[in-house]
């Protein structure tokens, strides 16, 4: 009797449980629980048009769960972009030239610091429209600039796997901060996976063949360092097939090598309308349901498009299961408890809001800007006196906008070269209407009319003669030209000679830029050439022409400032170029060849006009005969004496690459180490690079891997890629 009784409540009290859920505190509520439970358990309150609802970028919110509305599409690639006022740096690409991982950290640092400030102003407001306000960054972009043609190539780290790995993880671990609690600061995005540097035209329907080595050895190594080292929370596979599939319905990158291989955990973003390329781009799936399943078998979690509200169907079809979606939104949930944003309250809510466009971040983009100036050729004539009379001109001369490049935000300040140069209370003059292409109108760009002072709408023949009689007076005339955003970039419309969909076909100057100059050059001119591009340009003419050649990238809002504080030496030039700047079109390879033969100082075996991680200085370092020596911690490493024997402070860039003489098909020589130093003049010190498993990594074609490989290597160390300039040292590696 009393067994029945005890038989009779439990079943009364399981009843009421299940009744009344309520009476007991959900899991996904609980804040006390990992974010993972907490994920796994709202999942399973969801329903099916629910739980797809939310694996699309623009999200929209589950009331009944608490589930607020969420956009994953934000942009932070040198600023937080697309989201009003924010500081603007350097593109990538030139700060690539900067050589340093520590200050991208803190750049980065800065960035997500403006980040949480703008979430948190927008969540306290109830801002319903949240694209471009989130805390999900779709940035670094760590695809290799391959080929200098490729007009996004300025979103990038440049051609060398090593240097955008190391710039990479600095991206990464400024913008996701510490774990606080189990929330981070915001999410950082490897891009564009796996293989794909343009051309931009085809990039819907290109397919990326390269073999083993190129793969491993060139295309993945950041991809797979940002993951297994840094902990990138988000990917995004690109457009283009790879090896005959999609890059997003590839199982052999998505599953095996991603997910299996390097562990990672993350959520996998598509590009956007890449899904949709599946069937209208590369006509490798029938329809959208096709295309959206196989996206979700491969692994995708997020889209940034509309083919997922097609997975009901491809669900009903057999095409693709419940459970896959299931891993995906619970991966794509537990993002949201890391970043705080499903809970009312974070640990990074009290951020500063006068951090926002502040002075500290507006001296930090100067310094990162100073630093990422790349002085290519100089005669004599740089450092310029400011006592001296001086004519300015060009196409870029009087444009501070054009220094903000792609994907920017809005500074509360800005300054054009004619600015910065104007502030030094130097005795300059201005002459404008130089075009940047003869009979370019702004209706041939695509949009970017800020810079119409810079085109010739009335197609009229360009008057050089002007130009030169303009300068009669003048010694020295300083030409601001190159290109500007609204000509190279990402799937642009551009109608002028040298450009096609953002790429260009030409790595020249655009011939009227170039008739000017060489004009000057003849009736007797001292040509300084500021070229601003996000690409290589080739100068082999200019450098014959022009007394100096500064590499000005776009900069950033205190770009300006920074040219004309190195021009007048007011700061050092210390930038150097992280890829290479052929003489000119013909040591071009094939554009659409994803092969590296040909291709980067690593497999080019031609002279360049300046090569790889070159750069000038005002002053002169002197190399040391390096040293094999052991560490405090009995690590090996090699040991260098670096002195300034010039006569004014600078800062230098000490580079390590290494050869393997037994491998004939393996690169010339290839970066595995570098380190900024700043000298005074006349001091010196000893500089330390680590030689470790991780220096010695080579490809070892009996795993198909990467791996330390025993034998003897070449030590190549100087300021330069250049074979002449660079020391060497014999080292046998042994593990």
């Amino acid at each position: 009797m009393k067994t029945n009784i005890l038989l009779f409540i439990s079943a009364i009290l399981l009843s009421v449980s299940t009744l009344t859920p309520s009476l007991a505190q959900p899991i996904f509520t609980d804040a006390s629980r990992s974010n993972r439970e907490r994920a796994e358990d709202i999942v399973k309150h969801m329903t099916l048009r629910e739980k797809v609802s939310l694996m699309v970028y623009d999200s929209p919110a589950v009331e009944r769960l608490g589930i607020k509305k969420y956009n994953w599409w934000n942009e932070a690639l040198h600023g937080i972009a697309r989201n009003g006022n924010a500081t603007v740096f350097p593109m990538p690409i030139a700060m690539a030239s900067s050589f340093d991982a520590e200050l991208l950290e803190e750049v980065f640092t800065a960035t997500s610091d403006e980040g949480r400030i703008k979430w948190n102003i927008a969540r306290s407001s109830n801002d319903e429209n949240m694209w471009y306000k989130g805390l999900s960054y779709w940035t670094p972009n760590i695809n290799i600039f391959r080929d200098p043609r490729w007009g996004r190539g300025m979103e990038t780290y440049g051609e060398d796997p090593y240097l955008t790995s190391q710039l990479g993880m600095a991206v990464v671990r400024g913008l996701q901060g510490d774990n606080k609690d189990g929330v981070i600061k915001a999410l950082a995005c490897a891009k564009h996976y796996a293989i794909h540097s343009g051309p931009e035209s085809s990039r819907h329907s290109f397919d990326a063949v390269v073999s083993e080595r190129d793969l491993w050895e060139t295309y993945l190594p950041a991809f797979k360092d940002l993951i297994t080292k840094a902990d990138v929370k988000q990917v995004m596979f690109a457009y283009n097939r790879m090896f005959g599939v999609p890059a997003g319905a590839n199982e052999r990158f998505m599953r095996d090598i991603l997910e299996k291989e390097w562990g990672f955990k993350g959520v996998v973003v598509s590009d956007c309308w890449a899904v949709k390329d599946f069937y209208a781009g590369h006509k490798w799936s029938a329809n959208r349901v096709e295309a959206a399943a196989a996206a979700v078998n491969a692994g995708m979690d997020m889209e940034c498009g509309d083919a997922v509200p097609a997975i009901p169907e491809a669900i009903r079809r057999g095409l693709v299961t419940e459970e896959s979606v299931d891993e995906s939104i619970t991966r794509v949930m537990e993002y949201r408890y890391l970043l705080g944003e499903m809970d009312e309250t974070s640990p990074w809510d009290d951020i500063p809001h006068d951090k926002l466009c502040s002075k500290e971040h507006a001296d930090l983009a100067l310094e990162v800007a100073h630093k990422s100036i790349v002085l290519l050729e100089n005669k004599g004539i740089l450092p310029l006196k400011k006592s001296e009379k001086v004519l300015i001109m060009g196409p870029n001369a009087d444009q501070a906008r054009m220094m903000w490049g792609n994907y920017n935000g809005y500074p509360l300040n800005e300054s054009s070269l004619l600015d910065g140069i104007k502030a030094k209370g130097v005795n300059i003059n201005y002459v404008d209407g130089i075009p940047y292409v003869a009979g370019l109108t702004t209706t041939d760009v695509t949009g970017d009319v800020v810079m119409k002072a810079a085109f010739n709408p009335d197609n009229k023949e360009f008057d050089i003669e002007k130009y030169v009689a303009a300068a009669k007076e003048y010694k020295t005339v300083i030409f601001a030209g190159g290109l500007a955003s609204c000509l190279e970039g990402e799937q642009l419309e551009v109608s002028a000679p040298g450009f096609d969909g953002g790429d260009r076909t030409t790595l020249s100057l655009p011939d009227v830029q170039k008739r000017v100059i060489k004009a000057l050059h003849d009736a007797g001119k001292r040509v300084i050439l500021v070229n601003f591009s996000g690409s290589a340009m080739a100068f082999k003419d200019e450098a014959k022409w022009c007394d100096a050649i500064v590499q000005a990238w776009y900069l950033g809002q205190e770009g300006g400032k920074a040219i004309a504080d190195v021009i007048y030496g007011d700061v050092n030039p210390s930038g150097k170029l992280p890829l290479t700047f052929y003489a000119d079109d013909s040591q071009l390879v094939d554009f659409e060849d994803y092969s590296m033969k040909g291709r980067t100082y690593r497999y080019f075996e031609g002279k360049p006009l300046y090569p790889f991680g070159h750069g000038l200085s005002y002053t002169t370092f002197k190399f040391g005969k390096a040293q094999i020596a052991k560490t405090a911690n009995g690590d090996k490493a090699l040991v260098i004496n670096v002195r300034n024997t010039g006569k004014c402070d600078g800062e230098e860039v000490v580079q390590l690459y290494i050869s393997r003489p037994d491998d004939s098909e393996g690169p010339i020589k290839t970066l595995r180490g570098f380190k900024r130093i700043a000298l005074k003049a006349g001091e010196e010190t000893q500089v330390c690079i680590p030689l470790n498993d991780e220096t010695f990594l080579w490809w070892n074609p009996e795993s198909g891997r990467m791996n330390p490989m025993e034998g003897e290597y070449t030590l190549h160390y100087g300021n330069t890629s250049d074979s002449k300039s660079l020391k060497t040292i014999k080292y046998r590696f042994a593990k």
